[in-house]
């Protein structure tokens, strides 16, 4: 009887997965017209259809598969992008930026989220999107944070919003303002943006020069999202273990997605396969992404939104503004 079950919770699923497809087959419609990412659009397309149509009981094993399986293998595969060899065209001081810039900003965001009374758990995603490579980051460490997935979806949300901002203030930041050399324009870019397409698209609007030092930077960054994993692994699960919820006698459980993460860095590294192969297979990592980001979305409710959007918006902009100025800060003490 309980296989029967299982074939027919298997059999629905398909209702769910299809659903979070096409939502997602929008997404990318849409993204030449909303400059937001596709992303964020799938997670706010997810959101407006489950907000607004009361879906049957029969699309929930779907959509569950889809922001937890769809989204496992996603970040799984996220990691064929990663090239650690990039950090050799970085200098210490500017890894260290990096790196310091990177925990100032999470702690931040705790820290203010204390302060406002925010879910220390939506800071922390916010945090993470905001210092290491936005959606990606918070889709990669909400399952060790324990994260629900309103605050999945919220977080992504508001740090792809500020990012998009961002492609149009950090130019005239770094040129009106600051006055800082095309390598230390890219510096500030690759060091405060979210997402890769930002930076990008905000280094390249400065020179050529700009862009391909953001770029650099902003690999730098997302390079540190694997010792980030450990780190949070490692924390959660010592808390868990002193409130009773591990066993402490057992080494810590590793998601299974994060050792696929690890693995699989090391195909770009050490060039285990041609970049043909590794582009197509990134490609489909990211599809597989946006198909869970509407998983999220239709899942995430508009009350929800109301109740922590305007605490977390305002806290993520603090934290980006702090960014900013630090690594403003830094460039022209140090590196001017």
């Amino acid at each position: 009887m309980s296989a029967i079950l299982d074939l027919k919770k298997h059999r629905q699923a398909v209702y769910g997965i299809a659903l979070c497809i096409a939502i997602g087959l929008v997404a990318l419609l849409l993204t030449d017209y909303i400059p937001i990412g596709t992303v964020t659009i799938s997670i706010i397309v997810g959101m407006i259809v489950g907000n607004t149509f009361k879906l049957d009981k029969k699309f929930a094993p779907g959509i569950k598969f889809s922001e937890k399986q769809i989204l496992a293998f996603a970040i799984a595969l996220l990691c064929l992008s990663l090239d650690y060899l990039v950090l050799e065209k970085l200098g210490l001081r500017s890894i260290l930026l990096v790196i310091v810039g990177m925990a100032l900003t999470i702690t931040t965001s705790v820290v203010l989220a204390k302060l406002f009374k925010l879910d220390s758990k939506l800071a922390l995603l916010l945090g993470i999107g905001n210092g290491v490579c936005g959606s990606s980051a918070i889709a990669a460490t909400e399952q060790i944070i324990g994260a629900e997935s309103k605050d999945v979806g919220l977080s992504i949300a508001i740090v792809n919003f500020l990012g998009t901002i961002g492609i149009f203030l950090l130019p005239i930041i770094a040129t009106a303002l600051l006055h800082l050399t095309n390598i230390n324009a890219g510096l500030l870019i690759g060091n405060t943006l979210q997402a890769v397409g930002q930076v990008v698209a905000a280094g390249f609007a400065v020179s050529d020069v700009s862009g391909q030092t953001a770029t650099i930077v902003k690999m730098a960054r997302i390079l540190m999202l694997t010792p980030m994993i450990f780190i949070l692994i490692y924390i959660f699960t010592s808390r868990r273990a002193k409130t009773g919820g591990v066993d402490q006698t057992k080494a810590p459980t590793v998601p299974l997605f994060i050792v696929g993460f690890i693995v699989f860095s090391l195909i770009p590294t050490f060039h285990l396969l041609p970049k043909t192969f590794i582009s197509a297979i990134s490609q489909a990592s990211h599809y597989a992404l946006i198909v869970a980001m509407a998983g999220i979305g239709l899942k995430t409710t508009i009350a929800s939104i109301l109740r922590d959007g305007r605490s977390a918006l305002l806290i993520g902009s603090l934290t980006f503004v702090v960014q900013i100025i630090f690594t403003s800060s830094v460039i022209l003490l140090l590196m001017q």
